[in-house]
């Protein structure tokens, strides 16, 4: 069977690739010894960098000295990864890749998942040019400054087996986290993932198949790591960075966290279900106890959040008696 990375077209960005390598360390570099490192022209090196800047990468000129980035960059690595996985899911990952550049991680598997080349899949990009959140929502992620992940999965049984998934998810990538004892991670119902109050990551299901026996679930999950203010100036909700909170961990690791996390759910949800994961959600939960307000289109509910039950459903205590709430297009948010 055709590898997933034999059939994706490579992107303009990718072929800027070996300058941003030398360039990572935040060191000046002249343009003599660009040159020779890339084994073009000092004209074509200048040609090169003259790019950076439209992938929201800051080049600093100095005159005589050559050329830095600025903070230097944190790049993705496939061998980096796969090397500090876990055991077990060495043994399930079937195929990693890592792009310069694609429109959405999500989109790139749900196409090989329907031509199946995507089960066992994991795909991460430096940058989405279309990135997307829950609700339609835009998921920024400039260059080098998240961690953009998808991970393609089959499932028998139907969608009624995956109930609680998406939240099941949250966990992983919580517990992910921890083992970098990054402070203050929470859970908000049903797809972020919260840090010392503002919003650190997101998860984004994606189903294809035969949603009453086999079905394919694209597993989304982007997480800020390193963003710019200027980028950050675009996202419409208090959030949070990972380099902020907890300095020094590199994205490779993290992501190498986060596999081994998520790998070991998917092989045995369809045993356990959420039920297995419920406990350590409401550990975690954000809001639990506090006064919410739920919104969907015209509609709004408000009272007290009171966790979630066996199918993953919000719970809320409202003036009329305990009601449950299940997904889709429903936010919540804290009662003013």
């Amino acid at each position: 069977m055709t590898k997933l990375q034999d059939v994706i077209v490579k992107t303009a960005l990718e072929q800027l690739r070996p300058v941003l390598e030398l360039l990572a360390d935040g060191e000046i570099h002249s343009g003599e010894s660009l040159g020779v490192a890339l084994g073009v022209s000092r004209a074509a090196v200048w040609k090169q960098l003259q790019k950076l800047e439209q992938y929201g990468l800051t080049l600093e000129s100095m005159k005589g000295r050559g050329y830095r980035l600025l903070g230097g960059l944190d790049l993705l690595s496939a061998e980096a990864i796969r090397s500090q996985l876990d055991d077990s899911a060495q043994g399930l990952l079937k195929e990693l890749l890592v792009f310069d550049e694609v429109g959405s991680t999500n989109s790139l598997l749900l196409e090989q998942m329907e031509e199946g080349r995507g089960h066992a899949v994991a795909v991460l990009a430096e940058r989405q040019s279309a990135g997307r959140g829950r609700r339609g929502r835009n998921w920024i992620s400039p260059y080098g400054s998240s961690i953009s992940l998808s991970v393609g999965w089959e499932f028998s049984g139907g969608v009624q087996g995956l109930e609680g998934l998406s939240l099941a998810v949250g966990v992983a990538v919580a517990g992910a986290l921890q083992r970098f004892s990054v402070p203050g991670v929470r859970l908000k119902w049903p797809n972020d993932i919260w840090c010392q109050g503002r919003k650190l990551a997101g998860v984004l299901l994606e189903l294809k198949g035969d949603l009453t026996d086999r079905c394919s679930v694209v597993i989304g999950i982007g997480l800020n790591s390193g963003l710019c203010a200027k980028t950050a100036g675009e996202i419409d909700q208090p959030w949070a960075d990972l380099q902020e909170v907890s300095p020094g961990v590199t994205r490779n690791e993290l992501a190498a966290a986060i596999l081994s996390e998520l790998l070991a759910l998917l092989a045995s949800y369809s045993q356990r279900g959420f039920e297995f994961y419920r406990d350590a959600w409401l550990a975690l939960d954000q809001f639990s106890g506090q006064p919410v307000r739920l919104q969907s289109g015209s509609l709004s509910w408000t009272g007290t959040a009171a966790g979630v039950d066996e199918s993953g459903a919000l719970v809320l205590n409202m003036e009329d008696g305990q009601k449950s709430f299940h997904g889709g297009e429903i936010s919540l948010r804290g009662a003013v």
